[in-house]
């Protein structure tokens, strides 16, 4: 048993303020970077500097001298650290060794910084040219038996320019497997929302944030996940816009928040309240409170209209803009109260409440994270979102929209692009007309779908474009087992990390320039662009020289690849004058997208970018109906595995604050208390007596699997948290192995780590 007061203890200051401050500090000087890094900031999500490699949130088109955040500040520390991971030391360790270390560990050691190919003989990586990589990788795919045994993972920080070529050299060799990090987080937003509003993009910009008198945050975390969010939301909170929260953990920046940016905040230390209404909803019972409170706006609205009241509900824009209103109130009316309330864990008073709120409010967003898309029925929990913002006319109108929040800076700009394994006819038929081939038109595998072929044997080889599947994925254990049988495995990367531990046969690591790196190609300076999170498309361009002279950009490695892959086989393709001028790149793309990115490398020169075109935001709806779409979900359970197991908890996974996606910058997790430690459950008192766990015990969660398998993690530190009754949080990707393959959306098949049914025993 743990003292839990060794690595617990409440955290009650704001979020942000002197706290963040410090961290920044403490990053800096930790990755012996204070100069170095000092000078990166100050240009990071400048109009003349480069965008933050962290998180997706837009940019102020008044930027200030400081428009990064506490999480940004850390992975620009973690990039221009003067740490360096080179050939002595990958000859003093060998992959054996390297495995049992932490993700921590293996990130903190530093820059990549020449390529480096996998012996097996040493069981240890050693150098090789850059042709000879780019050959060895040709062979392998020159041996496959056909296409589709070769997968192409793409990261969210990859630019658009290094996406679009990615895209094209995949589906010149012949396949559309593109799994991203997008299936793993936000795919039910692309596969969704379309059904109910015609785009999977969200339709809010940030000058709508200055309009909205409501704004409803879903699961979301953005003190820790979108730091910056907080700035917006706090000037929201100053000016009166009522903020409603759903989540099931308190979290600090949701309840106060103090800017590093505002003298006032940093003097006083005492920050702005966010939260006006904090409502704690079970894990998994998202669908259940908004059925809840759209049941009571119908009700609401039918007496007020009963009694010559005005009406509470947008009825002459439902009439004019939306498709299956009467099924879906007729499908509100048969939902029981009972089962709503037992399923979200609020009272109907909460619920009344939020529904007061929402019905007093002319301008309302909603804003989401992945604690509602990361759920069997994210898709879903999705569209009843969109059906509560229908109910008024939120969308459309400034002030008002969707928005999902996004978490890697290019998450949004690689679908746009062609990432994607789902691609459209209209998007293959230009492709190929561009570039004289006819691109596959059968469609490719996503995350869950590649990794159900490695466990078949049915991957060869596999390219990552950044990113750490190894550690993001689920099935842990299944997983890494079918990475290593595939013949091949490239990673293109900045950092070391679990990936290049968890490799295939053969491996190579392809170590690329980081965003705050100058780009000179034939003497002159290359800048790419990036997508953020509400549509709007800027260039980013590095200033600091790279960390080693042997790292490529990402646009110069796929090229590499696809000249060697492809050699002299139709159709010819200039690569070498793609490296040279990253604007010929995007004039293909202004040619495959001209709709979308029409006049690319002039509007490119605009002052903050441009906005692409969102026909949902003017009330275009590109449906099958022509309107949006009121679409209905039956019921209110995430699942039945509750009801067939009494004693069961919904695990979510989480993320700490010192976390960025899977690079973990310290073991500790500021806003939630935690020192030191990631192996631990976040639990609700009541739920740890009816079990006999104590604070502090040794826990194991186990999975209640469908499949036989037995899933669990062991050695986890229970610590009595503000959690409802029946849910329980636990780290990722520590918690990963706990999360099933086949647990998943239905529609997106995004992984459902946010609702993984567990038993919690005491060890």
């Amino acid at each position: 048993m743990a003292n839990p007061d060794d690595i617990f203890a409440p955290y009650d200051a704001p979020a942000g303020g002197w706290g963040a401050l410090a961290a920044t500090a403490r990053a800096l000087r930790q990755q012996s970077a204070v100069a170095r890094g000092s000078r990166a900031l100050l240009a990071t999500n400048q109009p003349e500097g480069f965008d933050c490699p962290g998180c997706a949130w837009p940019d102020p088109r008044h930027t200030s001298s400081f428009e990064f955040c506490e999480n940004g500040a850390k992975a620009v520390a973690w990039e221009v650290t003067d740490r360096r991971v080179t050939r002595d030391f990958f000859a003093q360790n060998t992959l054996a060794d390297l495995a049992k270390q932490s993700d921590h560990w293996l990130e903190s050691q530093g820059r990549l910084t020449e390529p480096m190919r996998y012996d097996p003989a040493t069981d240890r990586y050693v150098p090789i040219a850059w042709d000879d990589a780019f050959a060895m990788i040709a062979r392998h795919i020159a041996a496959m038996d056909h296409p589709d045994q070769a997968e192409f993972y793409v990261s969210g920080r990859t630019s658009n320019e290094a996406a679009f070529l990615f895209a094209l050299l995949g589906r010149l060799i012949g396949t559309n497997n593109f799994p991203d990090c997008s299936n793993m987080c936000h795919e039910p937003t692309s596969r969704g929302l379309p059904q109910s509003i015609g785009i999977g993009k969200g339709t809010s910009t940030l000058e709508d944030f200055e309009h909205a008198d409501m704004i409803l945050s879903i699961g979301q975390n953005p003190g820790t996940n979108s730091p910056r969010a907080m700035g917006t939301l706090r000037d929201a909170a100053r000016r009166g816009a009522r903020i409603v929260v759903l989540n099931p953990l308190r979290e600090r920046a949701l309840e106060r928040f103090a800017d590093p940016k505002d003298a006032g905040d940093i003097l006083t230390n005492r920050g702005q309240r966010i939260a006006h209404l904090y409502c704690q909803v079970k894990v998994g019972g998202d669908v259940a409170a908004l059925k809840g409170v759209m049941k009571l706006l119908v009700e609401a609205d039918r007496d007020a209209r009963a009694n010559g009241r005005t009406p509470v509900l947008d009825h002459d824009f439902i009439a004019a803009h939306t498709s299956g209103f009467d099924a879906f109130v007729a499908d509100l009316d048969a939902t029981a109260w009972d089962a709503i309330l037992e399923t979200s864990g609020l009272s109907r008073e909460t619920l009344q409440q939020i529904a007061d709120i929402y019905a007093a409010s002319r301008n309302v967003i909603l804003m989401y994270g992945m604690g509602i898309t990361q759920h069997r029925h994210g898709s879903q929990n999705i569209q009843q979102c969109v059906n509560l913002l229908l109910l008024r006319g939120n969308i459309g109108r400034p002030g008002t929209g969707i928005s999902p929040v996004r978490g890697h800076s290019n998450v949004q700009g690689d679908r746009t692009v062609g990432i994607d394994d789902q691609p459209s006819a209209a998007y293959l038929d230009r492709l190929g007309k561009v570039f004289n081939f006819e691109p596959p038109r059968e469609h490719g595998h996503n995350v869950v779908t590649a990794l159900e072929a490695m466990l078949r044997g049915d991957v060869r080889v596999f390219i990552g474009m950044g990113g750490n599947f190894a550690a993001a994925v689920p099935d842990t254990p299944l997983a890494d087992a079918a990475m290593r049988r595939i013949g091949l495995t490239v990673s293109v990367a900045t950092k070391l990390n679990r990936g290049h531990v968890v490799h295939g046969q053969d491996a190579l690591i392809l170590p690329c320039l980081a965003r705050s790196e100058l780009d000179p190609q034939n003497g002159v300076l290359q800048s790419v662009t990036i997508e953020d999170s509400m549509s709007m498309v800027h260039a980013s361009g590095g200033l600091l020289e790279p960390a080693s002279p042997q790292l490529r950009s990402e646009v110069a490695i796929v090229c590499g690849m696809a000249k060697a892959i492809l050699a002299d086989r139709p159709p010819r393709i200039d690569w070498d004058g793609y490296v040279a001028d990253y604007a010929r790149i995007r004039d293909d793309i202004e040619a495959v997208y001209p709709d979308l990115f029409h006049d690319f490398n002039e509007r490119l020169r605009q002052p903050g970018g441009f906005r692409l075109y969102n026909p949902a935001s003017e009330r275009v709806w590109k449906t099958d109906t022509g309107r949006a779409n009121f679409l209905v979900f039956r019921g209110v359970a995430e699942d039945p595995a509750r009801e067939r197991n009494p004693g069961t908890l919904r695990l979510a996974t989480l993320r700490s604050h010192d976390q960025y996606n899977t690079t973990i910058y310290s073991l500790d997790d500021r806003y939630r208390g935690v020192k030191g430690d990631r192996m631990v459950a976040f639990m609700n008192e009541q739920d740890m007596a009816e079990r006999g766990i104590a604070a502090g015990d040794r826990i194991r969660l186990r999975t209640v699997s469908e499949d036989g398998v037995d899933r669990s993690v062991g050695n986890l530190t229970a610590l009595p948290y503000n959690i409802p009754k029946g849910s329980i949080g636990a780290y990722y990707p520590e918690a990963n192995p706990l999360l099933p393959l086949y647990h998943h959306d239905e529609l997106a098949l995004t992984p459902a780590a946010k609702s993984i049914p567990v038993i919690a025993e005491a060890m």
